[in-house]
């Protein structure tokens, strides 16, 4: 085994023993970055594809049913625009796409912090993929950071779907807390809290690291 495997290998066992000790604390929170992504209906898809295209599973995510796809699309705004995004499976019923604030002013645009599928009066955005392109009066948003809980996770919590909680990061380097995270309970949910990646480069999230869920106003 070469020095570089080997290491790789103890930087792989050391990661998944942190994050068993972690795992005993009933109130820890495995914690998903979430990186900019597009969500689109199937005429949007059609539209950007061609009416024979099909959406490809490149890669299961972490809530059941969810795919990150092999298809990617371009994002544009009045400044700039950002290559290779990518569509997350299955299709649905509103077109939307979540990005981070750093990705925001690159476009020149200023979408509001929002929950997914909150599109009203949020930011335009156009899409262009390999067959045509699509303009979107709203759809593009700032994802509120969250957790997916199903409803066994919320009795062990003590909390309620909607419901806003603290979440303080588990780390030497950056304890970071944060301060506003929703609470969205669903029996379909596996337990995780996401958040883009500007939040989880200013906490210095790597895998494997959790979050200490907190009542607003205490602990629980």
């Amino acid at each position: 085994m070469d020095i570089d495997h080997l290491v790789e290998e103890i930087v792989k066992e050391l990661t998944n023993k942190h994050a068993m000790k972690n795992s005993n604390d009933k109130y820890l929170v495995p914690i998903g970055v979430s990186g900019r992504h597009c969500h689109l209906t199937k005429s949007d898809f059609e539209k950007l594809f061609g009416s024979e295209a099909s959406l490809t599973k490149k890669a299961d995510l972490s809530q059941p049913g969810q795919f990150a796809a092999n298809e990617t699309v371009t994002i544009a705004g009045p400044k700039g625009s950002i290559q290779n995004v990518r569509i997350l499976g299955p299709l649905r019923r509103k077109t939307q796409v979540e990005i981070s604030l750093t990705d925001a002013r690159k476009l020149g645009v200023t979408p509001p912090i929002r929950e997914s599928g909150e599109l009203m009066d949020s930011s335009p955005v156009t899409i262009i993929g390999p067959k045509g392109s699509i303009y979107l009066k709203e759809g593009l948003i700032i994802a509120q950071a969250h957790i997916h809980m199903n409803p066994e996770d919320a009795v062990r919590f003590n909390v309620k779907d909607g419901e806003f909680v603290r979440v303080k990061i588990i780390n030497e380097s950056r304890p970071i807390s944060f301060e506003k995270v929703k609470v969205r309970v669903s029996p379909n949910f596996v337990l995780e809290m996401h958040i883009d990646t500007d939040e989880a480069n200013a906490a210095d999230v790597k895998p494997g690291t959790f979050g200490k869920l907190f009542k607003l106003g205490g602990p629980i």
